[in-house]
């Protein structure tokens, strides 16, 4: 799933985003929709999957381990299960390419089954450290064999039965909650997770969706999700709603681009996600909200944003682990901000698909933006609204670490610049938005 030749873009200014946006489907959901129907019994229908690279490699590997996983030509997907505790050894290393929610997460599954898998992916991916996830499956019996600095890639010898635990989260992790979790589902007993700080919830939702045996509770320490193991899931119709990390690209966009108007259609609203839209609001965002509802058990609505002038702000640190993906593109609207704005409170970024901090303040710094790196984030002396009297100075190549996060946010900044921004490699975007460049181009054509 490595690519071998970058994919050059130059971005520049290109006037007003007018028009509509239908969001891809959340890569959050789409991972956890594909494993979970994997583990049921029976026939699974699911609509709106994400289609991107990392969402298909976690069908490849749910293929590899004895699902049975097609699409219609109407992008319907249909899987057939073979039951909680009925994965097979698979015959091939997994290739997780640039997905750590595939592997983390699946790396879960496999710790519980008594079967051996090896997990492989390409530069990106094999850079960040899994240790995280292998000393909760470790205390639950797996054993786990892996490159140095706990890195891919690494070989884990499933055990069953597995042992029950009671693991408090040490960071605000949603994968590692969930690889617990996944692992606790053929595990005899109760397998408990704590978290101090509260994660995305998706696992938790379809998990119960499914009929897993199931409850969250708030606690002395914080929520304590506990699922009870030996589970028998139900098949189901899975409809996924789009995907707000998407979603973020466009609402920084439309605020930061004078005379933009964008209609974001169904947006996943689920609360451990509206972080960004909170702090965007915080600064001045006029974004709202339309055709609330609820799809496949999340919260959805519509959102509309119309440029309007940002202002700095302190932004809240115990908001990070509902918008850590959206860290970088966040940046971005700091730089088009009148003020200071300081963003804290997000070490995760230091471990994802690059360092995210280190990635986007060396961008930044290069298309003109002063700034200061801190160790869990940046503060970011916006441009004082210069994106209204010709946008930021630009005129720079910008590597994007194979991020697709990075690739994206770097082009939006773009669209503000007086000189073009290059970025060095779009070819990651393909991960989790391979539409990215085609819905850009049609927001800008209105005003072509």
């Amino acid at each position: 799933m490595s690519h071998a030749i970058p994919l050059p873009v130059s971005v520049v200014a290109r006037g007003p985003l007018l028009g509509e946006v239908v969001l891809p489907g959340d890569k959050s959901i789409s991972h956890r929709a594909l494993m979970f129907a994997s583990l049921a019994v029976g026939r699974s229908r699911i609509v709106g999957l994400l289609e991107g690279e990392d969402v298909l490699a976690t069908a490849a590997a749910m293929r590899a381990m004895g699902a049975t996983i097609e699409r219609d030509s109407d992008g319907v997907w249909h899987v057939d299960g073979v039951g909680v505790g009925g994965l097979l050894q698979p015959a091939q290393a997994l290739d997780m390419g640039n997905s750590g929610t595939s592997t983390r997460l699946l790396m879960g599954l496999v710790a519980s089954h008594p079967i051996t898998a090896t997990f492989i992916g390409d530069a990106s991916l094999s850079s960040r450290p899994m240790g995280r996830v292998i000393e909760p499956l470790t205390q639950m019996g797996a054993d786990i064999t892996a490159s140095p600095g706990g890195r891919l890639p690494l070989m884990l010898r499933g055990v069953a039965p597995a042992v029950p635990v009671e693991y408090v989260l040490p960071v605000a992790s949603a994968q590692v909650k969930s690889a617990v979790l996944l692992a606790g589902l053929n595990t005899p007993g109760i397998t408990r997770v704590i978290e101090p700080v509260p994660t995305r919830d998706h696992s938790e939702r379809m998990l119960a969706g499914f009929g897993a045996e199931l409850t969250v509770e708030e606690g002395p320490n914080g929520r304590i999700i506990s699922i009870r193991g030996e589970a028998e899931l139900q098949p189901q119709d899975i409809q996924v709603p789009g995907d707000p990390s998407s979603a973020a690209f466009w609402l920084v966009a439309g605020s930061i681009v004078p005379g933009s108007a964008i209609t974001i259609r169904n947006a996943c609203m689920n609360p451990t996600r509206t972080g960004l839209l909170q702090v965007l609001r915080m600064m001045g965002a006029d974004i709202s909200e339309t055709n609330a509802r609820t799809v496949g058990g999340e919260p959805v609505a519509d959102l509309v944003v119309r440029h309007a002038p940002l202002t700095a702000i302190e932004v809240p640190a115990d908001v990070a682990p509902s918008m850590i993906d959206e860290y970088p593109i966040l940046f971005v609207a700091a730089a088009c901000a009148t003020g200071r704005t300081t963003a804290r409170g997000a070490h995760e970024l230091r471990v994802k698909e690059s360092d995210r901090i280190a990635t986007m303040a060396a961008a930044l710094t290069a298309i003109g933006v002063s700034l200061t790196e801190h160790d869990d984030g940046l503060s970011i002396e916006g441009s004082g609204g210069t994106a209204l009297k010709g946008g930021l100075p630009g005129g720079a190549q910008i590597a994007s670490k194979l991020d697709h996060r990075i690739a994206m946010s770097m082009t939006v900044a773009g669209l503000v610049a007086r000189a073009a921004v290059s970025i060095d490699d779009a070819n990651p975007v393909a991960t989790s938005y391979p539409a990215f460049f085609e819905t850009l181009d049609a927001l800008t054509r209105a005003t072509d």
